[in-house]
């Protein structure tokens, strides 16, 4: 059994990501398991670096946040390279998504911890390489006024969508988790509005036998 909490599979799951290339988990991370992630992802945390980009080459969108890449994850904890390859979690992502999802072989990109913990701190307007991303909170803004929300445009790859109204935007509590299609996704994290708020994730990548190869620069050297 998966120490996460995850939902049943339904036709119903598999629809709504489908239409809208977003699935919240709420409470994914259940209640006794948070506070060991807490203490693991805290303990990692003091290996992270700090990246600054304001990317005008590429998208135009900034980076201002610490991160911490999947090789140095793996030299230093059991705990989230066992979660990463849960077969049941495997398993239900890739029936809600529709495709045989398995790790990404490259060990930088599997599991990334981000945390944006400075006001306006952000991860600019993107999408990614994989085509699965499970995102697990750790901390997160109490009140999404404060920001740190996720903000996206489901069937695009157009970043200025997000500068419409179509974009969406969706506010998490720590435990939650989402499952986003993200190399089809624009979709970007808005910035945090005030000193002393944090907002700490996993984020998971997933891909499919046949998409092994990433075409952009690695996470840590963009985040």
């Amino acid at each position: 059994m998966s120490v996460l909490s995850l939902p049943e599979y339904t036709c119903v799951l598999r629809d709504c990501f489908a239409a809208d290339g977003y699935l919240p988990l709420p409470a994914l991370v259940p209640p006794e398991v948070l506070p060991v992630l807490d203490s693991e992802v805290r303990r990692l945390a003091r290996l992270a670096a700090r990246r600054d980009f304001e990317m005008e080459c590429m998208d135009r969108s900034p980076r201002h946040m610490t991160t911490l890449g999947g090789h140095v994850i793996a030299r230093e904890s059991e705990l989230i390279p066992r979660l990463y390859r849960d077969e049941h979690l495997l398993g239900l992502l890739g029936r809600i998504a529709g495709i045989e999802a398995v790790p990404v072989k490259e060990p930088l990109e599997r599991h990334v911890i981000n945390s944006l913990h400075q006001q306006g701190d952000t991860h600019g307007a993107h999408t990614d390489d994989y085509p699965l991303a499970l995102v697990l909170f750790i901390e997160a803004p109490a009140d999404p006024a404060h920001g740190g929300l996720l903000e996206y445009v489901p069937h695009t790859v157009d970043l200025d969508t997000l500068r419409t109204d179509t974009a969406r935007r969706a506010h998490h509590r720590p435990g939650d988790g989402y499952l986003l299609r993200s190399d089809t996704t624009a979709h970007r994290v808005t910035p945090l509005r005030h000193p002393g708020l944090r907002r700490t994730v996993l984020n998971f990548a997933y891909t499919t036998s046949d998409r092994q190869r990433a075409v952009t620069p690695s996470s840590s050297q963009l985040y």
